[in-house]
């Protein structure tokens, strides 16, 4: 078993900042690979970014590429995503999740396990 919590959420303005960090306990966090993932209000889960066990490959939605970096502290088990210059169309609840493949994957159903999320709201 695998245990996510997420934190760093608020609100912020638009082209402000924001550090989410997900917090792993269970199997041994540096064995799995990580991704984020957000889900507005009215519409699907979406995948945002990507980052494998070994920290030497990513992987971002068109969207967050250059605004958003994945990066990971295996010896705290937390990985994170840095958010910069937010606009309003990020507001959601951003989720992390955990796979036991090396491969990179942008659909949620290959990921086994899930935090609860927080929440990101930007005004505009």
């Amino acid at each position: 078993q695998v245990q996510l919590v997420e934190s760093g959420g608020g609100l912020v303005q638009a082209g402000g900042s924001l550090r989410l960090s997900c917090a792993a306990s269970g199997r041994t966090f540096s064995t799995y690979s990580m991704g984020w993932f957000r889900q507005a209000p009215g519409k699907e889960r979406e995948f945002v970014a990507f980052m494998n066990w070994r920290g030497d490959a990513t992987n971002y939605d068109e969207h967050v590429k250059g605004r958003f970096t994945i990066s990971r502290d295996n010896a705290k088990n937390t990985v994170y995503l840095q958010m910069n210059s937010l606009k309003p169309e990020d507001t959601a609840v951003y989720c992390c999740a955990a796979k036991f493949s090396d491969l990179g994957s942008i659909r949620p159903r290959d990921y086994a396990y899930w935090g609860q999320g927080t929440q990101v709201t930007v005004s505009s």
